[in-house]
């Protein structure tokens, strides 16, 4: 059995964050890793963003875990007995801890009739295998309209290939964006060249030879023939460990407001973990690069003896083509919008309402004011939409 001091199970942005947080206070004790990827932690977001326009793969790497931290890859920790303070792996190994972390991120959603021929984005060696395709071949499926569907889209696209994206919803982005910008941003993209098809969601996929064919519920529609299939249709969190040894699950790991689950010593934190945020005053769960880095280095220090509540409000980012945008809190096209544009639909700040306050911010080609945003929805208001115009210039 082996001993260590601070165990962090997963291999993603939030357990290097963690080290990181924990060598801040405490930069001699036993610290191991245990990763389901055989890779040592990188950032996530050049995936499908940078890495596509030229950026060098090896500027992924991040450097926490650098010297000083047991690495065990390529694992996967099946059992945690908190009593016993123990986690096994999948290779036998167990490992004694005296406090642990649980930053198991999540697992794509997956389609129930397609194997192993859909992509489905996430990873370093999914990057890998979709690059190599587009190396070899010309015309690619990309299913789903949300965060990472429309990267990837938007990636294949300006690497020259032809790109036919499948959306369920009436446009790109329909969860998040009012629906004005996101008819918008369906002619934008098929004026890069990308074959949009709103609306119909993919009901089968077989393969044709090196090729798939995609059959859609669209009447009258034949089947669509490509090269390869991503498909980006979001995550689950990966809670299975928590819940077996008795941990709290709310559509995630629940924690206070120290990262504390509720079983003592043992921590949560990054696309796993749900938390309670107070300027929205209810409990979220974030699965961006923001949230990963802040919400892993604070639970770092607090295994490491710091007593740092986590009320940050996260923020994330996207690059669309030539289009690009910061967005903070609840950022849902359900709720009230008011769209203050310089340039409609292309440069502008769009705000989230519910009751009277500001529950997210939109920044649409307007950088800088994430903290402004953040102090907005802080606000109590209550405010109608005249009293945002130019609240936050761009």
């Amino acid at each position: 059995m082996a001993e260590t001091k601070y165990l962090i199970v997963g291999g993603g942005m939030t357990a290097d964050a963690a080290v990181a947080g924990i060598r801040k206070h405490d930069d001699g004790g036993d610290v191991t890793l245990i990763g389901a990827e055989p890779h040592a932690p990188y950032n996530r977001p050049p995936l499908s963003k940078g890495l596509w326009k030229g950026k060098p793969l090896e500027t992924i790497w991040r450097k926490g875990t650098e010297g000083g931290v047991n690495l065990l890859l390529g694992r996967t920790a099946c059992t945690l007995d908190v009593a016993a303070r123990t986690v096994k792996d999948d290779r036998g190994g167990t490992h004694r801890f005296e406090k642990l972390l649980l930053a198991t991120g999540g697992t794509p959603r997956r389609l129930p009739f397609a194997g192993d021929g859909v992509i489905y984005f996430r990873t370093l060696d999914d990057y890998r295998r979709l690059r190599a395709l587009a190396d070899e071949r010309d015309r690619f499926a990309v299913i789903g309209g949300g965060f990472i569907a429309s990267e990837v889209a938007a990636a294949l696209a300006l690497y020259g290939r032809e790109v036919v994206m499948i959306v369920p919803e009436e446009s790109i982005g329909a969860r998040l964006f009012p629906k004005q910008l996101g008819a918008y941003l369906n002619e934008y993209y098929r004026s890069k060249g990308v074959e949009l098809r709103t609306g119909e969601r993919v009901t089968g996929i077989e393969r044709r030879g090196e090729r798939a064919a995609i059959r859609t519920g669209a009447t009258g529609a034949g089947a669509l023939e490509v090269d390869a299939v991503v498909a980006g249709l979001g995550i689950t969190p990966n809670t299975a460990l928590a819940e077996t040894a008795g941990l709290a699950i709310e559509d995630g790991i629940v924690v206070d407001e120290m990262l504390r689950t509720n079983r003592a010593g043992v921590y949560a934190a990054g696309d796993v973990a749900t938390f309670t945020s107070p300027a929205l005053g209810r409990r979220i769960r974030v699965e961006h690069e923001d949230n990963a880095l802040t919400m892993g280095g604070v639970a770092g220090e607090n295994m490491a003896g710091a007593s740092l509540p986590y009320r940050h409000l996260p923020f994330f980012y996207s690059d669309l083509f030539d289009l690009g945008y910061e967005a903070v809190g609840e950022v849902d096209s359900r709720l009230e919008t008011f769209a203050d544009w310089l340039e409609p639909n292309r440069k502008g700040v769009v705000y989230y309402l519910r009751a009277g306050r500001v529950r997210g911010v939109l920044l649409w080609d307007v950088w800088g004011k994430v903290d402004a945003a953040r102090a907005l929805i802080a606000e109590p208001g209550p405010f109608a939409p005249a009293d945002l115009v130019g609240r936050i210039a761009p």
